[in-house]
């Protein structure tokens, strides 16, 4: 026989099994996060993604665009939001993830109408890779680091160039090419003036002749020609050393270097804070 104090006891289990199974299901405040963009179209999704962006709130911005993606992965939505996905991860400071983003971009949408913006963020990403934490500390310029992402930045600009001639990114493309020439220059005549202080006059001189050969036009060459003939000199090599002065003088009747000799630096290649 079931006496009411059983009936009470059966009553409070049931109860609290419901109290659980309610909380379990959000009810009370613990349960998923609710999520607003769930009934939204994508162009609405779309439209808050762009606000954030326009304020600035970049990683608002991708969480919204990596949605649109997820449930659009076909056509112009999908397009769109991994393009701006790099772009907001580019401006938030995500460089590795903005060169995955765009790169796998690219891979998939071969014959997009956006390709030449495409390539031209992709030079962009690696272009303001020398806005780095070494770089700041010493007013570090770019000649003096590695060359991989100006490299990886100049082949990109170089598609926009090649590729997209009428593109409305050619010009910048162009522009930023010639200053990373300059840079790269600049970058292996500071190691072939690291080896002639130090007295590797043949590993200085052929940097220097390689930067002669490659960067034509760069005004990085003047202090190479210096390099070759100054190394030259110090080998015993006088036929060199006289063919390096005369290109040197004829390209650079004005040259200083030919009464201030090479700036002097004791540090090594590495320690570009000093």
């Amino acid at each position: 026989m079931t006496t009411a104090r059983s009936w009470n006891w059966r009553r409070i289990a049931t109860a609290v099994t419901l109290l659980g199974m309610l909380a379990g299901c959000g009810i009370f405040g613990s349960g998923p996060e609710y999520d607003p963009t769930v009934k939204m179209t994508p162009a609405e999704i779309y439209a808050d993604a762009k606000e954030h962006m326009t304020e600035g709130r970049w990683s608002a911005a991708i969480k919204l665009l990596i949605k649109l993606e997820s449930r659009y992965p076909f056509g112009v939505w999908s397009q769109q939001a991994q393009l701006d996905t790099a772009y907001c991860q580019y401006r938030d400071n995500e460089r590795v993830q903005a060169l995955v983003s765009i790169e796998r971009f690219i891979r998939l949408y071969p014959t997009s109408a956006q390709l030449d913006y495409a390539f031209f963020l992709k030079g962009l990403i690696n272009f303001n890779e020398d806005l780095s934490l070494l770089g700041g500390l010493g007013g570090q310029d770019l000649s003096e680091r590695d060359q991989k992402a100006a490299r990886e930045s100049f082949e990109a600009f170089r598609q926009v160039v090649v590729r997209f001639p009428n593109s409305i990114y050619t010009e910048d493309a162009r522009a930023r090419m010639q200053y990373l020439i300059n840079a790269m220059a600049g970058s292996e005549v500071h190691i072939a003036r690291y080896y002639f202080i130090r007295g590797a006059y043949l590993a200085a001189i052929n940097r220097a002749q390689g930067v002669i050969l490659q960067y034509q036009g760069a005004p990085a060459i003047e202090e190479a020609l210096f390099i070759v003939m100054k190394g030259s000199e110090q080998l015993g090599l006088d036929q060199q050393r006289a063919d390096a002065e005369r290109v040197l003088l004829l390209n650079f009747p004005k040259t200083p270097l030919l009464a201030t000799g090479l700036k002097l630096d004791d540090r090594s290649w590495w320690e570009v804070w000093r």
